[in-house]
């Protein structure tokens, strides 16, 4: 079975419940063109309402941030260069705008254009000349591009459904969770998470008790010679990363900007964001843990 960025991190096995937490309520389904699930113990009275509500919640993020959905905020965004956002649009604009300065630019929604370009198999001259999130102008009014700029939120939109969804199972009570929207948030572990690499296979397991770990890699979705994760300046340095962080937000961004980082970049931004730990894989195979 091929692996996806989606798939890097899988449920190895779940803790083993206490008799008070014996009930298991698990869903299936798919968001963000890949397979997701969410794991909850409790009561169903108090499980069941909870997992209808956090579905919801999926659509109405995809809804939001769909590159593929016409009707996206998103899509309408990129077409028509401005748009009034809605508050989670504009949350997920602010954190998109943290990681940006966390990184010095690595993280960088506005390469859509490049992303396009290498799809169609275009010369990606002009499209790298477009990029640059420092000429995106947003507040509560309005999210305006610049000429020709278009966004993809794809390395942080599915950490942000994933902490909504995390947060409306607490706020209803629901205190044994783990949320599945390509990236991980747990509550109530431990969780025991497989890792693997799409080149390198199985390089083992952690365990997430609470808080959030993504993973990504430059060669889960190849385009062209080149993987999914672009910049202008700067070319992958690892098989892959996965961070643990506080949040999926926080975990999705910075895994998607370190694959670019180099090593020191990565050590300083781990103490400067407060990152409970980064697992590299370099492209020889071998494991470091920042």
């Amino acid at each position: 079975m091929s692996l996806n960025r989606r798939r890097f991190l899988t449920i190895a096995a779940a803790f083993a419940a206490t008799p008070a937490m014996a009930a298991r309520h698990s869903w299936r389904g798919r968001a963000f063109g890949a397979e997701i699930g969410i794991e909850v113990h409790g009561p169903a009275a108090l499980a069941e309402p909870a997992l209808a509500a956090a579905r919801q919640r999926i659509v109405e993020v995809e809804r939001m941030f769909s590159l593929f959905d016409p009707g996206s905020d998103l899509v309408r965004l990129n077409r028509d260069r401005r748009i009034a956002p809605r508050p989670q649009f504009l949350a997920l604009m602010q954190a998109a705008d943290r990681a940006y300065h966390l990184t010095g630019g690595l993280f960088d929604p506005t390469v859509q254009p490049l992303w396009a370009a290498l799809a169609r198999g275009e010369d990606p001259g002009a499209a790298e000349v477009l990029i640059g999130w420092d000429r995106v102008r947003f507040n509560s009014q309005e999210v305006r591009l610049a000429p020709g700029q278009a966004l993809t939120f794809n390395g942080i939109a599915q950490g942000f459904a994933t902490d909504l969804v995390s947060e409306e199972l607490a706020a209803r009570g629901v205190t044994k969770t783990l949320v599945n929207i390509g990236e991980h948030r747990g509550l109530g572990g431990p969780w025991r998470l497989g890792l693997s690499d799409p080149r390198h296979g199985a390089l083992g397991a952690l365990s997430l008790t609470s808080g959030a770990v993504a993973t990504s890699s430059p060669q889960a979705t190849p385009l062209g010679d080149k993987g999914h994760i672009l910049h202008q300046q700067a070319a992958p340095k690892w098989s892959s990363v996965t961070v643990e962080a506080e949040t999926a937000t926080q975990a999705d961004a910075l895994s998607t900007a370190l694959v670019l980082a180099p090593f020191e970049q990565v050590r300083e931004l781990r103490r400067a964001a407060g990152l409970r730990r980064v697992i590299l894989v370099d492209p020889a195979g071998d494991l470091i843990t920042v």
